[in-house]
């Protein structure tokens, strides 16, 4: 082969990299666990500094922005949840291209703090979907030409909604509820049909049979375990894994259910086959090695604790063994031995609660705050390092998108792209 060629070939390849690296298609990243295959990204910035541009937004919302195919895609809703909007912005000036809006025709209750867009959309670079709980699962190609549409019925809770789906492949994987109808389900991308349904069985809709509250809003982790590919789901009671191909439920641990009632929040922390976990409304913490086949609670749980846990409502991030994760009260950031549950650091450094997931970059980890505040740390299991604070004053309850070296960030009043 001449040197040509060869310089052709690996032309080729940094470019088709680089294609994929610029994408940050889900919630929690590519790869559904906060990690971003790029090496680096900005790590300094305010409200005038480093900013590439910002779009007002019309509506707060709890779900988080999406880069796909040189687009960006966020939801937001009317404050009553009767028009529910998808919206898509080019991802390099910040012009808004479409949106579509879905009518509902009542108003379903929710928590003060979660408006009636809780949840992040999905995106292959040819289709996008988005789950507006009762409101649907709708299916766009990336010029906002509907494709598909599915009812999967009504989705009550007091607290609202906040799953999001995931795509694998041809494939959407969808957590429902909270609400009467819990079930994780797989979609056929290019249709809506349903592939595979498997409900989850749960005493109680709002609250469990000791009156104490429960639901899950946890969206699933993708991830190839003892060679098959899984969709690993928090329930409000314990730790489901099913197969993405079958719908089949390969493994569960139990453990999830607290003094404070059965709620989950955040997705599992995992890394190879150690997965940690944490109970919503400072519920219980536990980790297990991931082994064999349908309830492995007594044979492969490694600890267990209720013991002043954190509210736990976004996810961390694992790099190894250690978890590192923002808490939603107290407003710390910590760093766990995921094989032990002992917590080796503890920092103040947030300042504040943070209902965002971390993010993974390099070496560098991020999360924000409600106030807005970009904490930028080390990844770093003997102390806390901090890199950089980074103030935007727009509140914010969602984790940032790390595309081709620039963030993307949904605040409460703004979209924000951040790049020098």
């Amino acid at each position: 082969m001449s040197v040509r060629i060869i310089s052709v070939l690996i032309l080729f390849a940094t470019l088709t990299n680089g294609l994929l690296a610029a994408e940050w298609s889900q919630f929690r990243g590519p790869h559904t666990n906060g990690i971003s295959d790029e090496l680096s990204a900005p790590t300094q910035w305010s409200a005038e500094k480093n900013i590439k541009w910002k779009v007002e937004l019309p509506s707060p919302g709890n779900g988080s922005a999406i880069v796909s195919s040189g687009k960006v895609f966020l939801t937001y809703a009317s404050k009553t949840g009767e028009q529910r909007t998808l919206a898509c912005y080019d991802r390099n000036n910040g012009k808004q291209l479409w949106e579509k809006t879905v009518e509902f025709d009542k108003e379903l209750p929710t928590h003060k703090t979660n408006p009636y867009a809780g949840t992040t959309p999905a995106a292959n670079g040819k289709q996008v979907v988005v789950w507006h709980a009762s409101a649907g699962l709708h299916c766009y190609d990336m010029n906002g030409k509907p494709l598909w549409s599915r009812d999967l019925g009504e989705f009550k809770h007091m607290w609202g909604y906040g799953t999001s789906p995931v795509i694998y492949q041809d494939r959407v994987i969808l957590h429902s509820g909270p609400g009467e109808l819990v079930f994780v389900a797989a979609f056929n991308l290019k249709t809506g049909q349903t592939i595979w349904r498997t409900t989850e069985p749960l005493d109680g809709i709002e609250r469990n049979l000791d009156d104490k509250y429960m639901g899950s809003w946890a969206t699933p982790v993708l991830a190839k375990l003892n060679g098959k590919m899984q969709a690993i789901v928090m329930m409000p009671t314990r730790v489901v894994a099913y197969d993405v191909n079958s719908g089949l439920m390969l493994w569960n641990c139990e453990g999830l259910s607290g003094p404070k009632g059965d709620l989950s929040y955040s997705s599992v922390q995992l890394s190879d086959d150690l997965l940690v976990a944490f109970g919503g409304f400072s519920g219980p913490s536990m980790a297990v090695r991931v082994a064999g086949s349908g309830n492995i609670t007594d044979k492969a749980q490694l600890w267990r604790s209720e013991a002043k846990n954190p509210q736990s409502i976004g996810s961390g991030v694992m790099v190894g063994k250690y978890v590192y994760r923002a808490n939603a009260g107290p407003g710390t950031i910590e760093c766990m031995n995921g094989e032990t549950g002992e917590v080796v650091w503890v920092s103040r450094e947030s300042g504040k609660n943070a209902w965002g997931s971390i993010v993974k970059v390099g070496h560098h980890l991020y999360v924000v705050n409600q106030d807005g505040t970009t904490v930028v740390f080390k990844d770093n299991p003997e102390k806390f390092e901090l890199v950089a604070k980074n103030d935007l004053d727009d509140s914010c309850n969602t984790t940032p998108a790390i595309s081709d070296g620039n963030i993307f960030l949904r605040c409460d009043k703004h979209l924000w792209c951040i790049g020098k």
